[in-house]
């Protein structure tokens, strides 16, 4: 039986860090649901053309699009295995698609950690987040600080905050976060997948909790 997993948590809990360890560890590819919509775009799929009309019109890419995209890259021989997905599934509706295609190449969800964050810390996280102007370095105010304020330590640059890691964009995305997934966390609890990690711990620790549970799962 192939073993996939599903890797949950908010913007800011660090699961973009923890998916490429936990992936590298696994022995399985890391997929996020972001790298696929580029991958379909720069190729000019058939699927990435669909969903670009959407984008274009700054509508939401219909599920049909999106999981067609998440099948062909499920079908590589890099999944053989499993896979640990990032990003997919992001409602329960989609999770039980999901179920069902996995069902069919002979595989199944076996553990779904859940960095879970409280929103404050969160929002401390986002919203302390510089970037230089010149090669996108980033710093945070309060655990990576520049050593001149307002400079890049490596290239010299001016840093300015990002649009989207101001405070109040950084509160709203996390309250969408939280309303669009409530369903979805609640999918995996009753099914008994859910493994909720403290992602308020050091790096190292989270990492350790979440390959104690899968496995713990897996075996």
């Amino acid at each position: 039986m192939k073993r996939f997993y599903v890797l949950l948590g908010p913007p800011g809990a660090g699961k973009g860090t923890q998916a490429a360890i936990i992936a590298e560890k696994c022995g399985i590819p890391h997929i996020s649901s972001g790298n696929i919509f580029r991958e379909n775009l720069q190729a000019n799929t058939d699927l990435g053309n669909q969903a670009r009309q959407y984008m274009e019109k700054g509508e939401l890419v219909p599920d049909e699009i999106t999981i067609g995209m998440v099948k062909d890259r499920l079908l590589r021989s890099d999944c053989q295995n499993g896979a640990l997905l990032d990003g997919f599934p992001r409602t329960s509706n989609q999770a039980e698609v999901l179920d069902g295609f996995l069902s069919e190449i002979g595989g199944e969800i076996h553990c779904v950690p859940f960095i879970n964050v409280q929103s404050e810390e969160l929002i401390e996280r986002l919203s302390g987040r510089w970037t230089c102007e010149a090669e996108g370095h980033v710093y945070h105010i309060k655990n990576n600080p520049p050593k001149k304020e307002s400079v890049c330590d490596l290239d010299g640059s001016p840093l300015y905050q990002r649009n989207d890691d101001k405070r109040e964009t950084v509160e709203q995305r996390i309250n969408v976060y939280f309303k669009q997934t409530a369903s979805l966390i609640d999918y995996y609890r009753e099914k008994g997948l859910l493994v909720e990690v403290d992602g308020s711990k050091p790096i190292e620790q989270v990492t350790q909790e979440i390959l104690a549970a899968v496995e713990c799962v897996t075996e």
